[in-house]
C-alpha cells in the first residue's frame, strides 16, 4: 500500500524556521551559571557574538562584574550595597545570519537596555560584544557611525518622524545622511515605501496617517538604507492589537522573502512566539532560557518560564516530535504520513481525517507514530515519550 502525505492546514501559527528547529539552548556552567549561551550546531555565519556581556548604571560600576562578592547578588541588594543597578548581567548568545532573535521580558528585565548595548547607544560595561568578528567595544566614532547608519538599523516604539517631510521623505532620511542624490534616494525610497504596503500615500505627512501606517514608514526608513540586521525595541507595543498583528505579520513577511537578519525586543509572549526563530527570555538582567518557541514552551526551564508560557496554546507551538511513541509491529512500513515539523494542531486534523495512527516520516525513516491518545496527552501537558539524537523514539 502507497503512503499518504497529509497536508497540514493553513491555521494562524506562530513562525517555526527548520534550520533551527532541534536546536536546543544550553547553559555554559563553567563560567556562571545563569550565563546562556547557544547550544545547536548552527552553521550560519554568526552576526552578533555576545559573550559576558554586562551594563551596569552607578557609582563605580565597572567594579561589579570583577566583584564576585557583590555579582551575584540579588537587584535589591545589589542597590542597597552598591547604589548600583545591573540592567544586563552576564549574558552571552550568538545572533546567526538569517534569524529572528527575540529578546523577550517584562518591563525592567534589560531587554531595551542589551539591545542598545549592541550598537554601543548605551555603552557596556564590561563583556565582549563582536558584530561579523569585529570588536564592536573597541570601534571608534567613525566606524561605530557606519555601524549605525548602514549595517544596523533602529526600529523604535516612537516614530521619530520628521512632520514636516513627506513619506517618501522621511523614508529617504537616512539615504540623504549617507549623501545619496535627490533623485536616487527618492526613487529608491518609493520602492521601499511600496514593498511596506503604503502605496500611494507618499506625499503625506505623519500627521495624516493613522499609528499603524506611521510605524509602517519607520520600518521603511530602516529597510531604506539596506542594512544587515533590523534591530526592533518594542516597535508595536503602542498600537492597537489589530494593527499590532497586522504588524507582526509585516514583519514574518518581509523577513520571508529578504531573509534579513533581525533582533526582535517585546514584553509580548505571543508576538515573541509569533516572530521568532529563538527567544531568549530575560529576567532581571539575566538570560533564563534561550531555545525556539517550541523548546521554551514545550520544555520550560525554571518555574518562572513555566509560568510565562502556562497559557499558551501548545498545539500551536509543539510539534509531532514531542508527542510521537514508537511504532508497533507493522506500522513504520506504511500508512499515511506527517513531517516531523508538523504541528500538533495541524497533526490532530490529520490523524481525525484519517481515522488511526499516522506515521512521523523524515525522508524515508519512519521516526514514530502519533493517534489521539499521545496528541491528547500533548496538548493536556502530560509527558511524553523522549527520544534519541537522531529524533526517533527512545525504546
Amino acid at each position: 500500500m502507497a503512503s499518504t502525505s497529509v497536508g497540514a492546514s493553513d491555521v494562524p501559527n506562530p513562525r517555526k524556521n527548520d534550520d533551527n528547529a532541534d536546536h536546543a539552548a544550553d547553559a555554559d556552567h563553567a563560567d556562571n551559571k545563569n550565563t546562556v549561551v547557544d547550544g545547536g550546531p548552527d552553521e550560519r555565519p554568526v552576526v552578533f557574538s555576545v559573550r559576558h556581556l554586562w551594563k551596569v548604571f552607578g557609582p563605580k560600576a565597572d567594579r561589579i562584574p570583577e566583584n564576585t562578592d557583590v555579582a551575584g547578588l540579588s537587584a535589591q541588594e545589589l542597590r542597597e550595597k552598591t547604589g548600583c543597578t545591573a540592567a544586563v548581567r552576564d549574558v552571552s548568545f550568538d545572533v546567526h545570519k538569517g534569524e529572528v532573535f527575540v529578546v523577550m521580558g517584562l518591563s525592567g528585565s534589560g531587554k531595551s537596555t542589551l539591545v542598545r548595548c549592541l550598537t554601543r547607544l548605551i555603552e557596556p560595561t564590561s563583556g565582549k560584544l563582536e558584530m561579523d568578528g569585529e570588536d564592536v567595544r573597541s570601534m571608534d566614532r567613525g566606524a561605530l557611525r557606519e555601524l549605525r547608519r548602514r549595517r544596523a538599523a533602529m526600529v523604535f516604539q516612537h516614530f521619530g518622524l520628521l512632520p514636516h517631510r513627506t513619506v517618501v521623505d522621511n523614508v529617504a532620511y537616512g539615504l540623504e545622511i549617507q549623501g545619496m542624490g535627490k533623485t536616487e534616494r527618492r526613487e529608491k525610497a518609493a520602492e521601499i515605501v511600496d514593498k511596506v504596503g503604503l502605496a500611494g500615500l507618499e506625499k503625506r505627512r505623519p500627521g495624516q496617517l493613522s499609528g499603524g501606517q506611521q510605524q509602517r514608514v519607520g520600518l521603511a526608513r530602516a529597510l531604506a538604507v539596506d542594512p544587515e540586521v533590523l534591530l526592533f525595541d518594542e516597535p508595536f507595543s503602542a498600537l492597537d492589537p489589530l494593527i499590532r498583528r497586522d504588524m507582526q505579520e509585516e514583519v514574518v513577511r518581509l523577513h520571508r522573502e529578504e531573509g534579513r537578519t533581525m533582533v526582535f525586543i517585546t514584553h509580548d509572549l505571543a508576538e515573541a512566539l509569533r516572530v521568532g526563530d529563538r527567544i531568549a527570555l530575560m529576567r532581571d538582567g539575566r538570560i533564563v532560557q534561550l531555545g525556539t518557541p517550541e523548546e521554551i514552551v514545550g520544555s520550560p526551564a525554571d518555574d518562572y518560564v513555566r509560568d510565562f508560557v502556562r497559557d499558551v496554546p501548545r498545539e500551536q507551538v509543539l510539534t509531532v516530535r514531542r508527542a510521537m511513541r514508537p511504532a508497533e509491529d507493522g506500522e513504520a512500513d506504511e500508512g499515511p504520513e506527517l513531517a516531523p515539523d508538523t504541528l500538533i494542531s495541524d497533526a490532530i486534523e490529520a490523524v481525525a481525517r484519517t481515522g488511526g495512527p499516522v506515521r512521523v516520516v523524515d525522508g524515508a525513516r519512519c521516526l514514530g507514530i502519533v493517534d489521539h491518545a499521545c496528541l491528547l496527552n500533548v496538548v493536556a501537558r502530560l509527558q511524553g515519550p523522549q527520544h534519541d539524537e537522531h529524533g526517533e523514539v527512545a525504546a
